[in-house]
């Protein structure tokens, strides 16, 4: 018996997460540029010309990452831009970004490879790509830090210094959490906002 053509749709689907998942842990380890499809293809336990068939190459399946991070980053700046009290707003993407770090899902493997392509402009275009939606974030943040010290809610400071404090204790918090697996556990969202209360 064939399968129907939602059947077919849903396979599709599938291996296409199982290769995004299984990219995303390859990125993180091996790191972009010594990454190739072999090797994605081995952690997805598929065959190579499976991946293929979804992706051309691994710069494609890259190019969904960084529309993913784009995507992610604009949602992030247009909440903490948004109303309501700014400790509420920074709690509740604080709370959000411990949870899906907390998941094991390969989020913290997401937010490793972004940054180093970031940072690293490997592959080449990534920083130009991925500028203006950081730039977006980092300035809502730093708004909503600045309404927060206004309201009372947040320590005085620099809102801008409070934003590098606070973005440097998420970054560290994701490279422990993929270097110490289980050993230690995350804090809560009230010792992660000490920086800024």
């Amino acid at each position: 018996m064939s399968r129907t053509a939602e059947q077919n749709e849903a396979l599709r689907a599938a291996t296409r997460e199982a290769v995004r998942t299984a990219a995303v842990r390859v990125f993180a380890r091996d790191g972009f540029t010594t990454s190739n499809m072999r090797d994605i293809a081995a952690e997805a336990g598929l065959s190579v010309g499976s991946i293929y068939r979804h992706y051309a190459t691994k710069h494609d399946l890259f190019e969904e990452f960084l529309d993913q991070a784009a995507a992610g980053l604009d949602a992030a700046a247009a909440r903490l831009g948004g109303e309501g009290r700014p400790l509420r707003l920074v709690r509740e993407f604080t709370a959000g970004f411990l949870a899906d770090l907390a998941a094991d899902d390969g989020a913290a493997e997401f937010f490793v490879v972004v940054d180093q392509a970031f940072g690293t402009d490997t592959p080449r275009g990534t920083t130009a790509r991925l500028l203006r939606p950081h730039r977006a974030l980092w300035h809502a943040f730093a708004e909503v830090v600045r309404r927060g010290q206004d309201a009372g809610e947040f320590a005085p400071g620099d809102p801008g210094e409070l934003t590098v404090c606070y973005f440097a204790t998420l970054s560290g918090l994701t490279t422990m959490r993929l270097a110490l697996r289980g050993e230690t556990a995350l804090p809560s969202v009230d010792v992660v906002l000490r920086v800024l209360t």
